[in-house]
């Protein structure tokens, strides 16, 4: 009899395991069969732009429109806005989709979008003039200008523990956890970023690894970093990205997320439904507050902002060269290995127009999924960003095709 028994379990047990991908496979059908196709016709996708582009880039901007609504129709995105600068100009710029699916307002330039991590590289250039200054030092511990970091992860063990520096967490080598389950901070409001702190928990208040021994992007990194550059620049984080980069370049429409004021020109945000993929449909995205996040993920900006940004920063008119050479190297660990990141900016190798380079940049992630990318191509004078107002879509292809557009 229990022999019995055990035979019909064992054979239940396969059963079910073998009904798992049916399922998984029935759920993927049922999604594809009811996604909305948001796109239907490519003739038929709206756009703005705010001025032609010059004659010289008519082609290449074409080029551009081409690959952007291939883009919107592929990877079934709500809209795609696009700023590409060479030489120190902006030479186009351009929105298309819907800013809003259900009052169809369509993306223009001028459309606000979530940046998400793209926001780090900002925070970098904050932190590369309080350098300037003599009022931060990327090798002090970062328990100099926060002091609240050192008991928020006093938990960690002994075998991980060692100094915690600025420059460890703007490289990502400082064994900072990212945010996990990003519930906590998103309901929360913060006035200042030390004000996140507190609400790390868990295994969020243990290192992952001894400082400088590994690689892992964290956002609550950013966060302390942010904390520091408040501590140094002596004013809040937020007034002085204000006064120092944002109205000195010309970025009049970058501005911290907020969920108590209307902010004009702000784009719908949205969320895959299924397998974090927009092309099985997509949700309205809940309300959050990014006020706790700061520098690691709390701007809304345009993608000519973000070009504005990135020329200046490539052309010297923000940081001084030997500044923006120390932030956008590549940093390595304590065994020699190179991690490919700088200190807030990403750094990677491509083939552009069949010969190789370097782009330095970084990806916008919202609730894991890519929404941003601004691509600086120094040895081209070429900078390109791609802004979508839904996770998961996939800007920096599309980005770095763009830029093989305007590479003459």
């Amino acid at each position: 009899m229990a022999k019995g028994r055990t035979e019909t379990w064992a054979a239940l047990v396969v059963v079910g395991i073998l009904l798992i991908p049916v399922a998984l496979l029935g759920l993927w059908g049922f999604m594809k069969a009811t996604a909305t196709v948001l796109h239907p016709s490519v003739a038929d996708i709206p756009s703005a732009t705010g001025s032609a582009p010059a004659p010289a880039r008519t082609e290449a901007a074409e080029r551009g429109r081409q690959l952007v609504r291939a883009a919107l129709t592929e990877q079934n995105l709500p809209g795609l806005s696009v700023a590409v600068g060479v030489g120190g100009d902006i030479v186009w710029a351009e929105g298309f989709g819907w800013a809003d699916l259900e009052t169809r307002v369509p993306v223009a330039p001028e459309t606000l979008f979530r940046i998400g991590t793209a926001s780090t590289p900002l925070t970098s250039a904050a932190v590369g003039l309080l350098l300037e200054q003599g009022a931060l030092d990327l090798d002090e511990g970062i328990k100099t200008y926060v002091p609240a970091f050192e008991d928020t992860y006093a938990p960690t063990p002994p075998e991980r523990r060692g100094t915690v520096t600025l420059r460890h967490l703007m490289a990502n080598v400082a064994g900072v956890p990212n945010d996990g389950d990003e519930a906590g901070l998103y309901t929360r409001h913060c006035a200042r970023p030390v004000d996140a702190l507190q609400y790390f928990s868990g295994y969020e208040r243990e290192l992952l690894f001894t400082p400088g021994s590994d690689y892992y992007y964290s956002s609550y990194g950013w966060i302390a970093v942010s904390a520091a550059v408040e501590t140094a620049a002596g004013e809040p984080f937020l007034t002085f990205m204000q006064r120092r980069i944002f109205e000195p370049l010309g970025m009049r429409s970058t501005t911290p997320e907020s969920a108590a004021r209307r902010i004009p020109n702000r784009a719908t945000f949205y969320f895959p439904r299924f397998a974090a993929d927009p092309r099985y449909g997509l949700h309205g995205m809940r309300p959050l507050d990014y006020s706790c996040f700061a520098g690691a993920s709390a701007f809304l900006s345009t993608p000519s902002d973000l070009v504005r940004f990135g020329m200046a920063v490539n052309g010297g008119a923000l940081l001084k060269p030997a500044t923006v050479q120390l932030l956008q190297t590549p940093q390595r660990l304590t065994s020699g290995e190179e991690t490919g990141y700088g200190l807030g900016w990403d750094v990677e190798h491509v083939t552009l127009a069949g010969m190789q380079t370097h782009w330095v940049g970084h990806e916008g992630t919202t609730l894991g999924g890519m929404a941003a990318s601004l691509m600086t191509f120094p040895g081209r004078g070429i900078v390109v960003a791609v802004m979508s107002n839904i996770s998961y879509a996939d800007t920096e292809t599309l980005a770095l095709k763009i830029a093989e557009a305007f590479t003459n």
